[in-house]
């Protein structure tokens, strides 16, 4: 789980656009960010599983 402060402080306007960065909007992880689904890798390997993602489904061969 990611600080509350840092969560906090991500979702304010940064000065300058650069210093910008993504985090998953489930529980704030900074790495393993998925931009298409907005989520890190481990939610969306959570929402997957359960079937909360439209289009996606588990490989299996």
């Amino acid at each position: 789980m990611a600080r509350t402060g840092l969560v906090v402080r991500a979702m304010r306007p940064s000065k300058y656009k650069t210093r910008e960065y993504h985090r998953c909007q489930l529980c704030g992880r900074e790495r393993g960010y998925i931009r298409d689904f907005g989520v890190c890798r481990l939610c969306f390997r959570e929402l997957a599983h359960k079937g909360e993602l439209p289009g996606i489904r588990k490989a299996s061969w």
